[in-house]
């Protein structure tokens, strides 16, 4: 059975969508496998909870850089893009804001099965922290302002603060749904990815009320996301549509979807990456053994890149010269050209695995990933790919974070920073 991106068992099997139900503000949903379950109501966080989670005002860390002239066409209130030819400029190798620094260099596992988060030190590869928490985690994301990570459960409706200079959890809250989280590039909303509702829940960051609902009833199974360069623009991946969703961040609109050449709805569309350049989108597609490329004006499919089998997760090196693929199916990482998608090389983890979600660390030296099926993190080597560790975690590790990561602000997911 599967829920989402998630799958026990093999990779055989035709998932069955999560039945979306009406929006109640601040409405919790106890959501499953079956849309039977009961809705019980929620409340707002409490001020101590508010402050506990999401730390101070959230403002954009800075580097200290003199800043450049404001894009009058960019949207009101996000930090400008200083090199266009490289959009992630400002996330470099060892790039950390003062904020970020601050940081024990820690890796965190949300596992979907064991309902924990396991911490592992980035230096001796040794796990120092398990914290039981509830419910099915999926993810664990940094917040806009760097000063928190979330480890978010959309089965029990949660989110739990994880203090980045202590590893250690602060006090849950409600949150609706959130199979994934993303922030807008100006930091006034926080963005719930309800995969069960086949909505967007847009929260008011500070203090957690719900700010908007955006309805998405032809993007089933939306999953992951990723911000145009001017940060007006938001690409959600339909994995149960074969799709990609197009939303306008000031008004929270749907403005169209975008079918896939192909559309698969088993295990379609999935992660999305913006090319440094913003000429295109890439976009993993699990069904498809590959890569889909969007016109950076988010019209049009423009071909595909074959990698290997389950295409998943999508991640660039520090200087954005490359891009690397998780294949998920076949225990490899394809490595790309991030500005024209052309194949590099194929990384193939020994023995096999299950590559899915993570990140590189601040230097950028190394790719932490979970492995999905199984019940273990790899740390490969950025210059050649070669197998650095493998270390046991617990059951269905899942969407980790490698924390800290260089840059001025974080649009949430595992890392997702520039």
């Amino acid at each position: 059975m599967r829920k989402g991106n998630r799958l026990i068992g093999t990779l055989g099997g035709r998932p069955t969508a999560r039945a979306g139900i009406a929006v109640a503000v601040l409405a919790l949903v106890a959501a499953g496998c079956s849309s039977s379950d009961a809705v019980e109501p929620a409340s707002t966080p409490t001020p101590d909870q508010a402050a506990q989670a999401t730390g101070d005002a959230q403002a954009p860390a800075t580097t200290g850089e003199a800043a450049p002239p404001a894009d009058p066409d960019a949207l009101p209130g996000m930090p400008p893009v200083t090199d266009p030819h490289n959009i992630y400029s400002n996330a470099g190798a060892d790039m950390l804001s003062e904020t970020a620094a601050q940081a024990k260099p820690l890796v965190y596992v949300p596992h979907n099965d064991s309902s924990d988060v396991w911490v592992i030190d980035q230096n001796t590869f040794e796990v120092v922290g398990k914290y039981q928490l509830s419910g099915e985690l999926q993810h664990v994301v940094p917040s806009y302002d760097m000063k928190t990570l979330y480890a978010i459960d959309d089965t029990g409706n949660h989110a739990t603060p994880f203090d980045p200079n202590t590893g250690e959890p602060g006090a849950t809250f409600p949150v609706i749904d959130p199979y994934n989280m993303y922030f807008t590039p100006d930091g006034a909303s926080a963005i719930s990815v309800a995969e069960a509702r086949k909505e967007l829940v847009w929260y008011d960051p500070h203090t957690w009320e719900v700010q908007d609902v955006t309805p998405t009833p032809e993007c089933s199974g939306i999953d992951h996301a990723d911000f145009s360069a001017d940060g007006r623009t938001a690409l959600f991946t339909c994995e149960f549509a074969g799709r990609v969703a197009v939303v306008d961040v000031q008004s929270h609109q749907l403005e169209r979807v975008i079918d896939m050449p192909t559309r698969n709805t088993h295990m379609g569309p999935q992660d999305i990456k913006l090319a440094p350049d913003a000429s295109e989108y890439f976009v993993a597609d699990c069904d498809a053994d590959g890569v889909w490329v969007i016109d950076g004006a988010a019209t049009r499919v423009d071909r595909f890149i074959p990698t290997g089998q389950c295409a998943h997760g999508i991640y660039l090196s520090r200087d954005a010269e490359r891009m690397f693929v998780t294949n998920r199916g076949e225990g490899s990482v394809s490595v790309l050209d991030a500005y024209t998608g052309e194949p590099i090389t194929k990384w193939h983890i020994p023995g096999g695995g299950s590559p899915d979600m993570g990140g590189l660390n601040a230097d950028g030296t190394q790719l932490w990933l979970s492995g999905r099926y199984d019940d273990a993190v790899y740390v490969l080597d950025t210059a050649d790919g070669h197998l650095i560790k493998k270390i046991p975690v617990g059951d269905g590790p899942h969407g980790l974070a490698v924390w800290p990561q260089p840059g001025r602000y974080s649009l949430g997911h595992t890392g997702i920073t520039r």
